[in-house]
C-alpha cells in the first residue's frame, strides 16, 4: 500500500469533512494510481462508489441482500474498477497480477495476447499456470513449458490434462520442438563423423544415405516421448504438422528392433502405421493407405482387438470425407455402439453425415429409439421430394 504524505493526510480530512466527501476518494485514487497500488485503487473506486449508493463502506461481499436495482450498478461499478485495474497491470508488464482482475470480467483474451509476447526466463512459473493450466493460451504455455523444462515435462503435462481449447496448436507446439530436438542430435551427430553440419531441417535428407546414424541402440531422442507424441496424428489437420509427422515415423522406421516398442492396434508398427494415416490426411497415394488399414480390420482379431481397427479406418474415412464407406464399416463392426464407448463417430452420427436416412431409420428401429425414427423419416421425405433419394 502506498505510504501517503502527511500534507497529503491534511487535504483528504479536509475533503472528507467537505459538502462532498466522495471527493476525497478521487484524491486517493489519483494518489494510488500514481503510486501504482493498483489494488488499492481497485478498492477506493468501489468504496466511493458504495458512498454515492449510500451503501455501507465496509460492505461484505455477498450483495445477494442488496436490492436488485442497487446490485445491478454496484456490480458494474466492481466490473469496471477490475478491467481498469487489470490494465493497468498489464502495461505494466505485470500478467500474474493482472489475471484475477481480467478473468473477473470475462477479459481473458487480453491477458493471452499478454502471454503471446512473454518469452521463456526463471519467473515463468505462474504465465505457465494462467497459461496452460487455466487454459488462458494452452499453446504457449506449452512453448515456454518446452524451454524452460523439456519435451518431456511438456508432453507429460498434455497428456494428463484434458487440453480442448486450441488442442490442436498444442500438438503443434509438441511436434515441432520433438522435431527441432531430433533435427540438432541427428546434425551434431553427422558434424561429429563428417567434419561439417548439414543445412537441411528435413530428417529424410539427414538421414538419406547415412544409414551408420543408427546402431543398435541408436536414438537421438526419447523413444517414449516420440510414441507418446505419435498417437496424436489423427487429430491434426495442419498440412506442414502431418509433414512432421511424416518425417518423425520415417526416422523411427530407422531405428533398431532393440529401441522399438510394441504399441496397441491398429497401429502395432507405431512408426509404420502412424505413417500411413498421416500421408492419407496429407492426400498423398490415398488410396493405398487406405488399403493398408482395411487390411488391418479384415486380418484383426476380434477376441483380441475389439473394433479399435475398425474405428481407426472410420475415422480415417471420416477425415476425408468419405461418409458412405464409413458407414459401411461402422454397421459391419460396431453397429450400436455409443459415440461415448467410440473414438470416431457412431452409426447413427455416419447415416446423418452420409445423408442415408433410410438406414438410420432401421438403426432407430432396432434400438427402439422413437426420436431418431421420427427425423429419421422426416428428413428421408424430404429427400425424396428434393428428388435426392
Amino acid at each position: 500500500m502506498a505510504i501517503m504524505p502527511e500534507d497529503a493526510f491534511v487535504i483528504l480530512e479536509q475533503l472528507l469533512e467537505s459538502e462532498n466527501p466522495s471527493s476525497s476518494f478521487d484524491l486517493l485514487i489519483a494518489q494510488f494510481r500514481a503510486a501504482k497500488d493498483y489494488r488499492s485503487l481497485f478498492e477506493a473506486r468501489l468504496m466511493r462508489k458504495r458512498l454515492e449508493l449510500g451503501l455501507p463502506l465496509f460492505l461484505a461481499e455477498d450483495l445477494s441482500a442488496l436490492p436488485s436495482e442497487l446490485r445491478d450498478v454496484y456490480s458494474q461499478a466492481v466490473t469496471e474498477a477490475a478491467r481498469e485495474v487489470g490494465e493497468l497491470f498489464l502495461s505494466d508488464g505485470e500478467i500474474a497480477q493482472a489475471w484475477p482482475y481480467l478473468r473477473a470480467t470475462g477479459d481473458s483474451a487480453r491477458v493471452a495476447d499478454a502471454i503471446e509476447k512473454v518469452e521463456a526466463g526463471d519467473d515463468v512459473n505462474r504465465i505457465i499456470e494462467i497459461a496452460f493450466q487455466e487454459g488462458v493460451h494452452p499453446a504457449k504455455g506449452l512453448e515456454l513449458m518446452v524451454a524452460k523444462y523439456g519435451i518431456c515435462r511438456a508432453l507429460s503435462a498434455f497428456e494428463v490434462s484434458a487440453v480442448e481449447k486450441d488442442r490442436e496448436k498444442c500438438i503443434a507446439v509438441l511436434a515441432r520442438n520433438l522435431h527441432a530436438e531430433v533435427v540438432e542430435r541427428l546434425g551434431s551427430a553427422i558434424e561429429q563423423e563428417e567434419g561439417a553440419r548439414p543445412v537441411s531441417t528435413s530428417i529424410v535428407e539427414l538421414i538419406g544415405g547415412r544409414d551408420w546414424l543408427f546402431g543398435e541402440y541408436s536414438t537421438y531422442v526419447d523413444t517414449s516421448h516420440l510414441v507418446s507424441l505419435l498417437q496424436y496424428c489423427p487429430e491434426v489437420t495442419d498440412a506442414g504438422v502431418l509433414r512432421i509427422f511424416h518425417d518423425l515415423c520415417e526416422y523411427g522406421k530407422r531405428l533398431s528392433q532393440q529401441v522399438r516398442v510394441q504399441c496397441q492396434p491398429p497401429f502395432e508398427d507405431v512408426y509404420v502405421d502412424v505413417d500411413h494415416y498421416a500421408q492419407a490426411l496429407s492426400g498423398i497415394d490415398v488410396e493405398s493407405h487406405l488399403t493398408h488399414f482395411r487390411r488391418k480390420v479384415a486380418e484383426a482379431d476380434p477376441e483380441r482387438m475389439g473394433s479399435l481397427p475398425a474405428q481407426a479406418l472410420v475415422r480415417l474415412l471420416v477425415r476425408l470425407a468419405r461418409y458412405e464407406e464409413a458407414l459401411e464399416v461402422a454397421l459391419a463392426h460396431f453397429p450400436h455402439a455409443r459415440s461415448a464407448d467410440l473414438a470416431c463417430p457412431a452409426a447413427t452420427e455416419l447415416c446423418q453425415l452420409a445423408r442415408r436416412f433410410d438406414r438410420l431409420k432401421e438403426l432407430a428401429r432396432e434400438r427402439g429409439d422413437w426420436l431418431n425414427y421420427a427425423a429419421a423419416s422426416l428428413e428421408a421425405r424430404t429427400l425424396r421430394v428434393a428428388g435426392e433419394g
